[in-house]
């Protein structure tokens, strides 16, 4: 499987609705995106399995989106790699470099695999 232009934009809006409130601490959706052995590298460099994920508190998000420098890389017929920079607005902004692995399961994109890493400003 190539990826199409269908798929790059499914992809650009399943990963943007990961940083808008109404998605993120909507439970049923998170259930729907990640895998159930999903993992993440947070930025903080704490690591979270699918279920600490859900557990997050809910709160105001402030990204800016779109995501900046988003970009999609094949990995194999069923994997793609997402990369881009998250520029997030909390005491002060926090810029960080994202990964994130999607799976395509035959029935939709999951989320396999995200990580966070700090850029100095």
């Amino acid at each position: 499987m190539n990826l199409n232009e269908t798929d790059l934009r499914e992809l650009e809006k399943l990963e943007e609705s990961l940083w808008e409130r109404k998605t993120r601490f909507d439970n049923d959706y998170m259930r729907s995106v990640l895998a159930d052995d999903f993992l993440e590298f947070g930025r903080s460099g704490k690591v979270y399995d699918l279920e600490e994920s859900l557990s997050a508190p809910d709160q105001e998000i402030k990204a800016k989106l779109p995501l900046k420098d988003f970009s999609v890389h094949q990995i194999d017929e069923t994997v793609a790699l997402v990369t881009y920079v998250s520029q997030v607005e909390y005491d002060s902004l926090e810029v960080s470099n994202r990964s994130s692995l999607w799976q395509n399961t035959g029935e939709g994109w999951k989320l396999k695999f995200h990580q966070g890493t700090p850029v100095n400003p």
